[in-house]
């Protein structure tokens, strides 16, 4: 059966899913954006300060999970403007460390959901 993570330390979804879903030791985390979850606010002062809450979202769904960066096996990354490629990546490695980095692709998008810059998605390992 298929377990339902849910955080109110992330957004809480804008439409028809959930943050995350637990199936047979597999989590698998919606896209997030750079949604303050205590505040509602979107952040969009940079695309360093919007990779910071995207990550800290998914954090946050990833610990309720009772795990961390560390298990991510896959991470997909749509941005609006492929030039944000080597900022977006300097704050990205200040999450994950070149021993554990999970496998990724980062693609450039025409539009996202409220026309943020970057959103992600990820999967990952989690022990029974």
């Amino acid at each position: 059966m298929k377990k339902i993570i849910q955080t109110d330390q992330a957004p809480a979804p804008v439409g028809p899913y959930n943050q995350a879903i637990l199936h047979r030791g597999t989590l698998y985390v919606s896209g997030q954006i750079a949604i303050n979850p205590a505040t509602g606010a979107l952040l969009s002062d940079s695309i360093e300060a919007e990779t910071h809450q995207v990550l800290k979202n998914l954090k946050a769904i990833l610990t309720e999970a009772g795990i961390g960066f560390e298990e991510v096996i896959k991470c997909s990354v749509f941005v609006k403007d492929m030039n944000l490629y080597s900022r977006i990546n300097a704050v990205y490695s200040e999450y994950f460390n070149d021993d554990t980095a999970p496998a990724r692709e980062l693609v450039e998008v025409a539009n996202l959901p409220k026309f943020v810059n970057i959103e992600i998605s990820l999967i990952a390992a989690v022990d029974a």
